[in-house]
């Protein structure tokens, strides 16, 4: 008798493991069909893509110049936040993609570039640019910054066109305000997306409304204190359209 139940409780465990990795396996299979672009970010190398250094990965097969021109960019994108922010927080994978089929495979859309989860940026065909990239990894630094806190999406999507020095969407001097929101604006990530889906200046009038606050809130200094505020759970700040 007290070997059958010893090997009942062993049998019994030795099924539980296998369901468990059963279990498992379908989850991740799972994410791969459905969120292929989590996938991608947590394993680049199961789609393809090859690692250029550490962090960063491309489409492979690519001349050593288009290879030395994507890892440029990343870095010219890299240095923009860093100086904005006072240094980094945040280390994000880098995905790149060089042709529409590559961006498709991995989970990407219509975008020039994409920050999964707050942890990694992917970018398009048409997103190697320090523009892009940097809009895109403001989004990472941001809310390694935060810690867990919550911003109005327009903060979010404002700031990040401030730190990228987007000139559509900014004046290269003075007032770099060119388009002003006396309303409210998107505070919802799905807001946003329908918002800006059918009025492409939106993140004009939101980049409008964070460059006037930071003029008027000590620049790059103000703009880390609140996001320091913010952190420690101060809640944010009833940021008005102003001239």
């Amino acid at each position: 008798m007290p070997l059958i139940r010893w090997e009942g409780r062993r049998c019994g465990r030795w099924i539980a493991g296998a369901v468990t990795a059963v279990l498992l396996a379908a989850a991740v299979a799972l994410t791969a069909i459905v969120f292929p672009s989590v996938a991608a970010t947590t394993c680049p190398g199961c789609y393809g893509l090859e690692r250029l250094r550490p962090g960063l990965y491309a489409e492979p097969g690519q001349a050593p110049d288009r290879r030395r021109h994507v890892s440029e960019v990343v870095e010219q994108a890299n240095g923009r936040v860093r100086d904005f922010f006072g240094g980094r927080r945040s280390s994000p994978d880098v995905l790149v993609c060089l042709s529409d089929d590559c961006y498709r495979r991995i989970g990407g859309g219509g975008e020039r570039g994409i920050a999964v989860l707050n942890r990694s940026v992917m970018l398009s065909p048409r997103g190697v640019d320090p523009v892009i990239a940097s809009h895109e990894l403001t989004h990472v630094e941001l809310h390694a910054r935060l810690d867990g806190a919550e911003v109005p999406q327009w903060f979010d999507e404002g700031l990040a066109v401030l730190v990228s020095d987007d000139p559509r969407y900014l004046a290269p001097t003075g007032d770099r305000c060119l388009l002003d929101a006396p309303g409210p604006l998107p505070a919802t990530l799905d807001d946003w997306l329908r918002a800006a889906s059918a009025d492409p200046r939106l993140y004009a009038k939101a980049a409008c409304r964070v460059s006037r606050w930071a003029g008027r809130n000590g620049g790059k200094e103000g703009v880390r204190a609140l996001v320091e505020r913010l952190s420690a759970g101060q809640p944010f700040p009833a940021i008005q359209a102003a001239r």
